[in-house]
């Protein structure tokens, strides 16, 4: 079975139905046996942080909407077991009747670099900011106020910002994400 060279291809399917798709492609795999046939099942994503109600919140978006990438061996019944997956389209690039084009291994590299690329910036966030560096609050209950950072806590990601307050200098414990230099 030297035929069984496993390429990676790009599979279409119903816009937000990524995951449930790959669950589908995950338990066929298992049922008939086929991992020797197709080897991973990817849904490339990013790390989007936003700001809701005062806390940073992490969520996970895919930067590539409507698609999954399978690295598989496309001999026999497999492509069509997996364009018969429900919510599946078909393959990019694929003509009617056609075999499935697969990506070139540059393509590959470029999507597979960018994902270990998120990975690492969110292992990692650089500190922008510096003790006796003037800020501007843009969220919460002193928003507007300009400060000074007194102090960084690193593993917390905060600031001790000194705000004056009616003429009185008040500390003000922030987030990174609650504060922009001034």
């Amino acid at each position: 079975m030297s035929e069984n060279v496993k390429k990676w291809y790009v599979l279409r399917t119903v816009g937000g139905k990524e995951k449930k798709v790959k669950e589908y492609i995950d338990n066929e795999i298992a049922n008939a046996g086929l991992q020797e046939y197709i080897s991973q099942v990817l849904i490339p994503t990013e790390k989007v942080y936003q700001i809701r109600n005062g806390k940073k919140i992490s969520k996970e978006r895919n930067f590539f909407p409507g698609y999954l990438l399978i690295e598989a061996a496309l001999v026999g019944e497999i492509p069509h077991m997996l364009k018969n997956i429900t919510n599946v389209i078909g393959f990019l690039g694929d003509t009617k009747g056609g075999e499935p084009v697969p990506m070139r291994q540059s393509e590959v590299n470029r999507i597979l670099g960018r994902v270990d690329q998120m990975a690492e910036a969110d292992a990692e966030v650089n500190i922008p900011y510096v003790v006796g560096e003037t800020v501007k609050v843009t969220d919460g209950p002193f928003n507007g106020f300009n400060g000074i950072i007194e102090e960084i806590n690193e593993e917390k990601k905060k600031l001790k910002v000194m705000v004056k307050i009616f003429g009185r200098k008040t500390p003000l414990e922030l987030s990174f994400m609650q504060v922009e230099k001034e």
